[in-house]
């Protein structure tokens, strides 16, 4: 895998830092766990995303969705299996993960469900009315007081 130096990119702007530490995390990641467990990102509306993990085998108490740090964390821990069992092929993992997801600015979690083996994370994009567009009407030039300053102007010559 190819290694990328940032350190310009440090040196050199001011208040991106946040992109570059981005961009590390993602290079820099285990690409061993890349693929478990599997999920979706779907856009569901405009401003609404779903992401939905496949998480069979685990109930709702080996699993945990927590937003930290402008992060979602996706965790698992299965509790200890009973071991009279004996497997004959074990296709389903169970093994425990940690998944992130870096959240855009005004990116929050509504809720989450747990239903069919798949894990479903819903959000939202909330844009604070500071930072939404709006119109400025232009208001007319008031008439009157120009043709008064003019035929003021006038009586004085």
């Amino acid at each position: 895998m190819r290694q990328f130096d940032f350190a310009p990119l440090y040196r050199s702007t001011v208040g991106f830092d946040q992109i570059a530490q981005m961009l590390d995390r993602v290079l820099t990641t285990e690409n061993a766990t890349a693929g478990y467990p599997p999920y979706n990102i779907e856009k569901t509306e405009d401003d609404a995303y779903r992401i939905s993990i496949a998480v069979a085998g685990f109930s709702d108490t080996d699993l945990s969705v927590e937003v930290k740090d402008g992060a979602l964390v996706v965790s698992a821990r299965k509790a200890d299996e009973d071991e009279t069992r004996t497997y004959l092929h074990r296709g389903i993992a169970t093994r425990a993960f940690e998944r992130r997801f870096q959240l855009a600015d005004h990116v929050r979690v509504t809720g989450a469900v747990h239903e069919d083996g798949m894990l479903h994370i819903d959000l939202m994009r909330e844009i604070p009315e500071a930072l939404k567009p709006r119109r400025i009407e232009i208001a007319k030039p008031n008439v009157q007081a120009i043709e008064k300053d003019v035929v003021d102007a006038e009586a004085i010559n």
